[in-house]
């Protein structure tokens, strides 16, 4: 086996998320490099995700969201010495580039997915949100940790945006310049497996994934059949807003294989977040030859070809605009889609990203800005 001279930091296996799959696809493709995380979720996680060799894991579990940032930032910052000894270290999340400090004179990469989103662009919204008492303990995690987080950054030798609208929060809020390199998805593993009569939801059940106005908007169309195949803090919420209505089930969080039948079988997915940062899911469903109602904000407007491979409701939509868009996304038109879907997800895929980020773990120190500008997918 070859001497792995590369770490992956990201901050915790929590969910089976976009950013989770990016991180271990990539330890994955490459023997040289090892994955350090904060702590693993046991119960999304229920078998050891890599060999136990490749997988250094800081700390133990938890489920308290503002617990979750400070007891891993300071893991990362207080108990990463060992990284030193990496050539390079790729750092992935919000939490991990605390360690940078520990890293100095070498490669230094960050893969940021976005800024912490609760201290800059939905810093507003959690903060209107939440209730007194919450505030003001969101208030002070804010003032901790930002000034940390911005200083790690500085350190950086490369910071690469998952998207351009990442880029662009890099720009607004840090004043950074980054390189965007879209994050990999499968696409051999989603296929087309029929179309059912019924529409899918695999975002996160959190406020600012609007899953509540997709139940609001099925609620109204008691004809139409909708699938949430995820889970997360708003779950029993959701259930109780659609207690008694036939057409609407929650499978909770399910396994890759059950998402990618889930997602072969449906007429189209949705996928309505605030401005996300990416987005794999809407990727994942083209991937699978099935068109997507999505959000003209953030990620998705450079996923989604309006009227091609999906429908874009406009930005802060309203039950209305979902009914619509399922009511125009018929069995028919949805098939219809199937191969302008597999086209548009083929610019995502997998061989793209590995071959992205492997000329940059191959490179020298020396090479690495030229590097970085050749595959910079803003500048194809």
């Amino acid at each position: 086996m070859a001497l792995r001279q590369h770490l992956l930091m990201y901050d915790f296996l929590f969910v089976n998320g976009g950013a989770e799959a990016v991180s271990l696809q990539l330890v994955k493709s490459r023997e040289d490099m090892d994955l350090s995380v904060g702590f693993i979720n046991s119960d999304n996680f229920p078998e050891a995700p890599l060999e136990a060799e490749k997988l250094i894991s800081l700390g133990k579990s938890t489920r308290i969201l503002g617990w979750q940032t400070i007891k891993t930032s300071w893991l990362f910052k207080y108990k990463t010495g060992f990284i030193n000894r990496y050539e390079k270290v790729v750092f992935s999340g919000s939490n991990t580039p605390l360690a940078v400090h520990n890293h100095i004179g070498k490669v230094n990469i960050l893969y940021c997915h976005t800024p912490p989103r609760f201290v800059y662009d939905l810093k507003a919204h959690y903060l209107s949100t939440a209730p007194l008492w919450q505030k003001i303990l969101l208030k002070c995690l804010i003032a901790w940790f930002q000034p940390q987080y911005e200083k790690a950054i500085g350190k950086m030798d490369l910071v690469i945006a998952n998207s351009r609208n990442v880029q662009e929060r890099l720009k607004h809020y840090l004043g950074i310049k980054s390189i965007v390199i879209y994050p990999p998805c499968d696409t051999n593993k989603f296929k087309w497996m029929g179309q059912e009569d019924f529409y899918l939801s695999t975002a996160r059940l959190e406020p600012y994934k609007r899953v509540d106005l997709i139940v609001e908007a099925f609620l109204k169309m008691p004809q139409k059949n909708l699938i949430i195949a995820s889970g997360g803090s708003q779950l029993e919420r959701l259930k109780t807003l659609a207690k008694g209505a036939k057409n609407i089930h929650f499978t909770g969080w399910c396994d890759q294989s059950t998402l990618i039948d889930l997602m072969g079988r449906c007429t189209a997915s949705i996928y309505l977040p605030m401005n996300e940062d990416f987005g794999m899911s809407p990727v994942e469903s083209m991937a699978a030859g099935k068109p997507v109602i999505g959000v003209a904000e953030g990620g998705i407007l450079e996923t989604i070809v309006e009227n091609k491979t999906g429908v874009l409701c406009p930005s802060d939509p309203t039950n209305e605009d979902i009914i619509n868009a399922v009511n125009y996304l018929s069995k028919d038109t949805a098939a219809s889609m199937r191969e302008d879907c597999e086209k548009q997800a083929d610019k995502f895929s997998a061989k793209r990203f590995h071959q992205s980020i492997d000329a940059l773990l191959d490179c020298s120190k020396e090479q690495l800005q030229d590097t970085a500008s050749k595959v910079d997918a803003t500048s194809t």
